[in-house]
């Protein structure tokens, strides 16, 4: 811990001064997030608050979380900061708890703040916990994912061709599942990325399903993050890329 808040607080530092990374991974999600909840009556005569929420938990998962973690280990990669880090005393686990410490307290914030708001104008959750669930699963997951994204990624002009498949791939899928439900090709919708994570934050949402149906979901979303670990674990580089 001693550490990781040092490299943590460096870390935030550099991401308020990088107007560019406020802008794309922090500001225009919150934007799209708040100009969903503003049209809450439009979008839930189209489907529910459900799939509201889950939009806007993916947006800022895919877009703000997972598109920043692979930038930020990137860059820090390319600048040898990576290296300078693993010449101190802070292990490598501390290394990126710290590096990712900041963006996904952000993440965690700005997703908090925005459904809170849409559960004071549309009315809240049928089940808190389980959306809490849904939520922190989902984070966990990208966060995952961006490490091992970051792993392929040669530089942060690269991540922004490295991370479209999953950011623009995980949007797609929730409009898919929130949209035509999992009633057809129930197993295919509930293994691709944020499928069943998708699913439960429309349970917690709009409830009407079992509790320990809903809680099944968290398997596959679960998979993923051990599928990203281990992705991460073979591919990641703390030196530049060639």
């Amino acid at each position: 811990m001693r550490s990781v808040l040092p490299i943590a607080h460096t870390e935030l530092t550099q991401i308020f001064r990088n107007r560019l990374v406020l802008l794309n991974s922090f500001i225009i999600p919150v934007a799209a997030c708040a100009f969903f909840v503003y049209q809450h009556e439009t979008f839930a005569d189209l489907r529910s608050l459900g799939y509201i929420g889950a939009v806007v938990l993916f947006t800022v998962a895919a877009f703000g979380l997972y598109a920043t973690t692979v930038t930020t280990l990137a860059s820090r990669r390319q600048s040898l900061f990576l290296k300078r880090l693993r010449s101190t005393p802070a292990s490598d686990a501390g290394i990126l708890a710290g590096l990712l410490l900041p963006v996904t307290v952000l993440a965690l914030i700005q997703v908090t703040v925005i459904l809170a708001v849409l559960a004071v104008v549309a009315g809240g959750p049928a089940d808190v916990v389980l959306l809490a669930m849904a939520v922190l699963s989902t984070l966990i997951m990208m966060l995952g994912l961006g490490l091992a994204t970051a792993g392929v990624t040669n530089s942060p002009e690269h991540a922004q061709v490295t991370t479209l498949p999953i950011s623009l791939g995980s949007v797609a899928v929730v409009n898919w599942v929130g949209i035509t439900g999992t009633g057809e090709l129930t197993v295919l919708k509930r293994l691709l990325p944020g499928g069943s994570a998708t699913e439960l934050a429309l349970n917690a949402w709009n409830g009407g399903v079992p509790v320990a149906d809903s809680l099944l979901l968290l398997l596959p979303t679960l998979g993923w993050v051990v599928a990203a670990v281990a992705l991460a674990s073979r591919f990641f580089r703390w030196e530049p890329r060639r």
